[in-house]
């Protein structure tokens, strides 16, 4: 008996077979094949004829190709994202192509889209509208402009090369250089959703770290005994020297994890992360000590406003400010930085040094002047 094969979108259909007889039949049809030892090419439709018995489109792979080092930078830069692209064996003729850049999110739900183009024309999205651009110095380039790089700019990027049927793609690694610092909210210890720690950071002139960034932290000294809030949706905290209350003295140095959180319900601090900064901190000379709004008067007389934490880590890491002298930030926080370490201003290591919220009480201020 004839048995009719009918391909549809992903079918097999068998008339008036019995089902015991179909599991021989469809392993006897993937031997056999229409006498050319495989089925026809499936990608939603069936193409017979288009591939080889390689699995390449008329005999052409595209290949994309990225590169293996992060691109490193900072805040406010502008930078390129490479990304190249060829076929093998070489075409005698360009062919239309389209090329489309996202960016991949911690957590691994939805891709960002950033950015499309076909041809002559392209579309960015979100907040990489009006900052983006392809640079395509050679027919074979797609790399990807940003300018006036943002903080949660840091981050995997993907390059997708898409030829008709083809679709190939490359990642790149965007690192912004910055400095990560724990956050406690005013109301003390573990009071942070992870909704509320993101923009806890965000008022701070920063954004919550990942893990990359608190695991490069880790490696340039920083010990933290209490657990924080990262991007994806994680909380852990960093430590170089081992103890009893932070996990044990049995424990390596590292970062401690309390796993994926639930982030409604649960609570921690935070790890911020900030980069290089658009204008200067400093310390406002004045004859008298202020309250917290008259310190923030204050700054705005001398032209600037008060500085946010972000902007105070920022200035002790990119711009050395080393000053003895506690001082109010817009958070309603007293800290003051040292980078050379002296008698009468706190602990032997260089960081920013906390007074925590005080509710009474006149300081200095630190104030914030855009470039």
């Amino acid at each position: 008996m004839e048995m009719p094969l009918v391909l549809s979108r992903f079918s097999f259909q068998f008339q008036n077979l019995p089902e015991v007889m179909l599991l021989p039949l469809v392993v006897m049809l993937l031997q056999t094949g229409s006498g050319h030892g495989s089925l026809p090419f499936y990608n939603g439709f069936y193409y017979d004829g288009l591939m080889n018995d390689k699995g390449l489109l008329n005999g052409v792979r595209l290949m994309v190709e990225t590169s293996d080092d992060a691109i490193s930078t900072q805040r406010g830069a502008n930078v390129t994202l490479p990304c190249h692209y060829h076929y093998a064996p070489k075409l005698d003729a360009p062919r239309r192509i389209r090329i489309k850049w996202s960016k991949l999110r911690e957590d691994n739900s939805k891709d960002r889209d950033v950015l499309v183009a076909s041809g002559r024309n392209h579309r960015s999205f979100g907040e990489f509208r009006g900052r983006t651009h392809l640079q395509q110095e050679s027919s074979d380039e797609a790399s990807l402009v940003i300018n006036d790089l943002r903080l949660d700019d840091a981050g995997k990027y993907r390059c997708e090369v898409i030829d008709g049927l083809e679709d190939e793609s490359g990642t790149v690694d965007l690192e912004l250089q910055g400095v990560v610092f724990p956050y406690q909210s005013p109301h003390g210890r573990y009071k942070l959703n992870f909704h509320e720690a993101k923009k806890i950071c965000e008022d701070q002139d920063a954004v919550i770290a990942s893990f990359d960034q608190l695991f490069q932290a880790w490696l340039d000294g920083l010990d933290w005994c209490n657990a924080g809030w990262l991007i994806d949706g994680t909380a852990q905290y960093p430590i170089t020297i081992p103890r009893e209350p932070c996990g044990g003295h049995h424990l390596q140095p590292g970062i401690r994890s309390y796993g994926e959180r639930h982030k409604n319900l649960h609570r921690f601090d935070v790890f911020c992360f900030s980069s290089a900064l658009k204008g200067t901190v400093y310390y406002l000379d004045h004859k008298k000590k202020f309250t917290l709004e008259e310190a923030k008067q204050a700054c705005q007389d001398d032209q600037a406003e008060i500085a946010k934490v972000g902007q105070l880590y920022s200035a002790w890491k990119f711009l050395d400010l080393d000053r003895c002298d506690s001082g109010w930030l817009a958070d309603g926080s007293v800290r003051y930085p040292i980078t050379s370490p002296r008698p009468n201003c706190g602990p032997p290591e260089t960081g920013v040094r906390s007074f925590g919220f005080p509710q009474i009480g006149k300081f200095g201020v630190y104030c914030y002047k855009m470039s």
